[in-house]
């Protein structure tokens, strides 16, 4: 049965939503035991340190030799006695991003509901936003959102994306849409079959979200889904903050000048001059003093963003970028835009007609222009989808795309108009889920996990 949703229901939880901020927020309880549920003394669970070459160099990065006895398995159980959630880390076969084999990690969350019965009501594919450190990935702990979510009777699915986890001593593919989006892909099917295995049900519900880079990826699987997984049935997308196009974004941050994140443009140049193998030196893409700190701060996964931002590079661009990449038509400049294009979301591609996707944005937004989403709305349009912008009534049809977009001024200066917007996606998640559910909101956030921000 349809049902019509409105904000108004959800008023309260705008501001309890403060303390799951996407890129500030802390763990909600630290897990209480661990059990490894495969001993082998053998084997590579991906937690050791990062090895001294981290694939960075003058020359082109060589694919990792296949490993053709990879299988899908259950690494570890940690146990979230406060959450009430049960997490199964796991490694799971999937590509890097030069399309070769390669082992990837990610988790699998459970509450206490499924893990009782053995039955979920559905799946969440969650797709994590922007981490720099490598404990900040979902199979070492950074769960935040997730241990809320499986309250609905929903298991969660997350990868840790290459970079990370497994392949943490690698550079991340920052903002690789393909490339992320078969990595969560892969880690559903492992998921699938792990649970299966273990007994477990689920009924067909499967809820794709992401917000900032994770938003990207959202739409990036979208995307994968349509050409190459036809067996896999999404009921609904919640993108939120993401840059859907990367050549856009880029152009419209060096033309402002300044971006409240000079982690993500560093990032994706860095990957995408690897992973693409365009070959452009570090020295010809960054000044110093942002040039030497790019290792330290950056590539050497030791840092959160709040702590390397400041010391990393200056809000304003013009300060650690070479000036040649002020200009679009120079050499390195098109070498850049030409694989940006390959990765936009906003063209190129079909989508099936059947998707339900929520689009959020703050139009405040100086990290990732909201024209990212103006745009993939307008490509979503062209391909035969109703488009609503709130406060428009909600009723969740297919080939449907529900806009919700704002002036949003943050209620706290520790937040910038980027993070703020994740408050109204959580909002719009928690309407969705409760849509098909049939349920009402099913968490609230403490005044003391507010403290930290």
């Amino acid at each position: 049965m349809a049902k019509t949703l409105r904000f108004g229901t959800f008023a309260v939880l705008l501001v309890m939503t403060l303390g799951m901020m996407m890129t500030s927020c802390s763990k909600d309880d630290d897990p209480t035991e661990k059990e490894q549920l495969i001993p082998n003394p053998d084997e590579d669970t991906g937690n050791d340190e990062p090895q001294e070459d981290d694939g960075h160099g003058d020359d082109a990065p060589q694919p990792e030799e296949p490993d053709l006895e990879t299988v899908a398995r259950i690494t570890e159980t940690v146990r979230y006695e406060q959450a009430k959630a049960t997490v199964y880390n796991i490694e799971y076969p999937s590509t890097d991003p030069f399309g070769q084999p390669v082992t990837l990690s990610g988790s699998i969350i459970l509450g206490d509901e499924v893990m009782a019965d053995h039955h979920a009501r559905g799946a969440v594919l969650y797709n994590h936003y922007t981490v720099y450190q490598k404990d900040q990935c979902p199979s070492h702990g950074e769960l935040d959102i997730l241990l809320k979510v499986v309250g609905s009777k929903l298991f969660a699915v997350a990868a840790d994306y290459y970079g990370f986890g497994a392949t943490e001593d690698k550079n991340q593919a920052y903002c690789i849409a393909s490339v992320n989006a078969q990595a969560s892909i892969d880690a559903l099917l492992a998921a699938r079959q792990l649970l299966a295995e273990q007994g477990f049900t689920w009924d067909d519900y499967l809820f794709n979200l992401g917000y900032s880079e994770g938003g990207q990826t959202s739409m990036g699987v979208l995307k994968l889904v349509a050409e190459k997984y036809p067996d896999i049935h999404i009921t609904h997308t919640i993108a939120g903050g993401g840059p859907y196009d990367i050549t856009e974004t880029y152009r419209q941050l060096v033309s402002a000048g300044e971006t409240s994140m000079p982690s993500t443009v560093i990032s994706v140049l860095l990957a995408y001059n690897e992973y693409f193998q365009i070959g452009i030196p570090n020295s010809d893409m960054f000044m110093e003093p942002t040039l030497s700190r790019i290792d330290t701060y950056l590539l050497s996964k030791q840092y959160k963003r709040a702590e390397m931002e400041g010391v990393l590079a200056p809000y304003k661009i013009a300060d650690w970028i070479n000036p040649v990449l002020f200009n679009y038509d120079s050499d390195i400049s098109r070498s850049l835009m030409k694989v940006f294009e390959q990765e936009n979301l906003s063209k190129n591609w079909i989508p099936r007609g059947d998707e339900r996707i929520n689009i959020i944005h703050n139009k405040l937004d100086a990290c990732v222009p909201y024209t990212n989403s103006t745009q993939m709305i307008d490509f979503l349009t062209q391909k035969g989808f109703s488009v609503s912008h709130y406060p428009a009534p909600r009723t969740y049809q297919d080939g449907s795309v529900y806009v919700t977009m704002g002036d949003w001024k943050p209620l706290s200066p520790a937040l910038g108009a980027h993070e703020f917007g994740a408050i109204f996606f959580i909002t719009d998640l928690i309407q969705v889920i409760c849509h098909y559910l049939d349920i009402q909101p099913w968490f609230t956030i403490e005044p003391s996990e507010l403290e930290n921000l």
